[in-house]
């Protein structure tokens, strides 16, 4: 697919649309290469963390419902740091009407940790027009649920999800 390009799974709401971004939530970035470089190092620590987290959980037979949800946490996590290793590495730059090429002769686009993230979910659930009374916002269109996101991100906000709700049930001291 080409970026920007996009098909429908279920009528209006649930859309399949290919968009990329640096690696943060709503497509939010640090800045430069740097940036780049010190999110996907936050993201190895991360992971690391939640791994040793995980192992622990395990070791101490915590409740199943706990190992679950951080398993979600951890394997979105991964995910994401896997994109975002290798995706510059192995494909061309992606543009609008242009589509990127796997394995391009003279490499990728990006170095290794410098990387997009593919997301590809869509859910424009609701369509509406802001009432005119709403200061600046007014008359303007909007979209209920309008990001895009990816399986990896699914997993993670799923995994907090549980965590929220559950939280008294896994962390009881009885």
């Amino acid at each position: 697919m080409y970026l920007g390009e996009e098909f429908s799974v279920l009528g209006d709401w649930f859309l399949i649309h290919f968009t990329e971004n640096e690696g943060m939530a709503f497509g939010m970035t640090l800045g430069s290469g740097y940036g780049k470089l010190a999110l996907s190092i936050f993201r190895i620590l991360a992971v690391i963390l939640i791994g040793w987290y995980l192992s622990y959980l395990a070791k101490t037979r915590s409740h199943r419902g706990l190992i679950f949800s951080v398993s979600l946490i951890f394997v979105g996590a991964l995910g994401n740091i896997v994109d975002s290793a290798f995706y510059g590495l192995i494909f061309s730059q992606s543009s609008f009407h242009i589509i990127a090429q796997f394995m391009p002769e003279g490499g990728g686009y990006g170095g290794f940790l410098h990387g997009k993230v593919v997301d590809m979910f869509y859910f424009p659930i609701l369509y509406g027009t802001y009432p005119e009374w709403i200061p600046i916002k007014g008359g303007d269109t909007f979209i209920f649920f309008r990001p895009v996101f990816n399986l990896a991100d699914s997993a993670i906000t799923t995994g907090v999800i549980i965590l929220i709700v559950f939280q008294k049930r896994f962390f009881n001291k009885s």
